[in-house]
């Protein structure tokens, strides 16, 4: 008689069974895959959250999502009951809008803890099927404060960026494919609904909002660019001043090329807004002093723009000058010396040893530093209002910026919509610009090649 030949790793018939069936029961009700595979408390508990998540979002999910379909059908209005006006309150489309993304986002941790429960009963089952015994409540709690903590730890914050950050940029989203703005369509007396992107048609083919955006768009650009430049290098001049041979005291200088940057900003900014004044200010006072002509700061658009760039040098040069001095101070001297026995000058080790390491070193924070100018809204508000004001712009005036305008679109003129659609449009050059040069920095570069 032939004898069968039985492999040595055989499991016994039905034992592969157990990752499949408490995965199952743990798909049919969250929960029992655990209790299924011995682990009781882990699995009450489990059933415990569905039953509160069950409980929120069933009596909330489907109003929900008519309440972001819809945004709305009944507007607030009066109505006469026995003789009498009485205000009946209608659906209010900014609240349903709100609210259906908050119930979404609850709906979606929902689910991630539901797929995270079919899993957990799914790999106890396989565990189960190699003979070793599922954890106790106890040796779970341990493995999850050892192997687990960091994953736990930041699951609280990280509820708060989902809920404190990511929801209001959705909501922010949400509104630029909308019409809500003034004066038609502000809840709760008149309905807001979904125009697809016409906000962004509008932007760009209306001649009233396409000359600002455009407008805007390039003085943005231009801004961005001198401001950068300007701080940075203008940084990198004082530092290898301070840094130079035979300079005495350099800790005094140290100090008084830092006290723009340690005084409050927007004290700075007031200051230079009275001294820089064309009627009563100091600057023009002294000018008129000598026999000179006050120049027209504030309230000619050219002048405007070269006010707010040389106030901006004042308050950021000392933040590059602070990191440059960081840099210098980590450069070996010896490649100095080296330079100077080969009969290097001046100018040519400044631009083969001190530039490529300052640069090595402070590209992504140049990087950083163009996208906060970018959206430098402190200098541009504080110092000029974004004035003085155009006749042929839509709320904007000669030296607003985007996120300026965009101030004023919200709080000043309620043109929601078109607000959003002008921080999409921020949001996407910005993140392009950043991520673009992030990657071709070298810094990034050899960061990557060591992994």
């Amino acid at each position: 008689m032939k004898q069968q030949h039985v492999p040595v790793n055989a499991k016994p018939e039905g034992e592969g069974q157990y990752r499949l069936t408490a995965a199952v029961l743990s798909i049919i009700l969250q929960g029992l895959g655990q209790i299924y595979n011995g682990q009781w408390i882990k699995g009450i508990a489990l059933l415990a959250l569905e039953g509160v998540g069950l409980a929120y979002l069933i009596p909330r999910l489907s109003h929900a999502l008519w309440g972001i379909r819809t945004l709305g059908e009944q507007t607030q209005r009066f109505v006469k009951v026995n003789g009498s006006t009485v205000l009946q309150k209608g659906d209010h489309s900014i609240f349903l809008l709100l609210d259906g993304l908050i119930v979404l986002l609850v709906f979606f941790v929902f689910l991630l803890i539901y797929v995270l429960n079919v899993r957990d009963a799914y790999l106890t089952g396989k565990w189960r099927e190699e003979g070793k015994q599922p954890r106790t409540a106890g040796a779970s709690l341990r493995n999850a404060m050892d192997t687990q903590f960091p994953f736990l730890f930041l699951s609280i914050p990280a509820l708060g960026v989902l809920f404190f950050t990511i929801m209001p940029i959705l909501f922010t989203i949400t509104l630029a494919f909308t019409n809500y703005s003034a004066p038609d369509h502000i809840p709760p007396a008149k309905l807001v609904d979904w125009v697809g992107f016409g906000t962004f048609s509008d932007l760009i083919q209306l001649k009233s909002w396409s000359r600002t955006f455009i407008g805007v768009l390039g003085w943005t650009i231009v801004w961005a660019v001198m401001a950068t430049v300007t701080t940075y290098f203008g940084g990198v001049l004082v530092a290898l001043l301070i840094e130079q041979r035979g300079i005495r005291f350099k800790k005094m200088w140290r100090t008084i090329f830092i006290l723009p940057y340690a005084i409050p900003q927007i004290i700075s900014l007031l200051l230079m807004r009275n001294l820089f004044n064309g009627q009563f200010g100091p600057i023009n006072t002294y000018m008129r002093a000598f026999g000179l002509e006050g120049l027209p700061w504030l309230t000619d658009p050219f002048w405007a723009k070269v006010t707010v760039i040389i106030v901006n040098m004042w308050i950021g040069i000392p933040v590059s000058m602070v990191l440059i001095l960081g840099v210098l101070t980590a450069i070996p001297r010896d490649l100095y010396e080296a330079a100077e026995v080969d009969g290097a000058s001046s100018f040519q080790q400044f631009y083969i040893i001190t530039l490529p390491f300052i640069l090595f070193a402070t590209g992504p924070v140049l990087i950083m530093q163009f996208a906060g100018n970018f959206n430098n809204f402190n200098v541009i508000y504080l110092l000029t209002n974004g004035n003085p004001l155009r006749g042929d712009y839509q709320y904007a005036g000669s030296t607003d910026l985007l996120v300026t305008w965009l101030y004023k679109l919200t709080l000043d003129n309620n043109k929601f919509n078109m607000a959003s659609a002008v921080g999409i449009i921020i949001f996407l050059i910005i993140a392009s610009f950043s991520i673009w040069n992030f990657r071709r920095s070298k810094s990034f570069k050899e960061e990557d090649m060591i992994q």
